[in-house]
């Protein structure tokens, strides 16, 4: 029974992460659909203002549903068996495989390129003025680049189960 209790558990979690992490993502192009440079009069010198604290919260989340969501797809796969022949993108599996490695290079995306810029623009780390509009317009590109890689990535993991012809 255990044994077909965690697929559906880890299959569930990962769901709901990735509704968390790339809903983040559209939202954020809602909220801003073309790049603004960042204004001096934007930034806060008092780090424990309302406007920072929910700031730290919202990206706090958002950093780790990508790790909840990478995590638990790595997992179903290994549990599954299926996980070598995904990474090495062989025969039947190759189709999820493509959706790994999409999710893979987003979610690194997400922890080796957004958030250390991230951390500057939101005054996490000290940096001067340019630097952190600099870094605001690097987050804003590297949003967007995982908003565009998230419609294949959607595509290879749901055609995965039944869309293996097409390919």
């Amino acid at each position: 029974m255990l044994d077909d209790l965690i697929p559906v558990l880890l299959r569930m979690i990962h769901i709901m992460a990735a509704i968390i992490w790339i809903g983040h993502v559209y939202v954020n192009m809602v909220m801003r659909p073309s790049f603004e440079p960042l204004r001096r009069e934007e930034l806060s010198e008092d780090a424990d203002d309302g406007f920072t604290k929910r700031m730290k919260r919202e990206h706090s989340t958002f950093r780790h549903a990508s790790i909840v969501t990478w995590v638990t797809g790595f997992l179903l796969l290994w549990h599954s068996g299926r996980l070598a022949d995904a990474a090495m993108l062989n025969g039947a599996d190759a189709v999820i495989g493509v959706g790994g490695w999409i999710g893979t290079i987003m979610t690194l995306n997400v922890w080796l390129i957004l958030w250390p810029h991230q951390k500057k623009v939101l005054g996490f780390v000290p940096a001067p003025f340019e630097e952190r509009a600099r870094c605001a317009r690097i987050t804003f590109l590297t949003s967007r680049t995982n908003a565009m890689l998230s419609v294949p990535l959607f595509f290879f993991m749901v055609s995965s189960s039944f869309g293996l012809g097409l390919f």
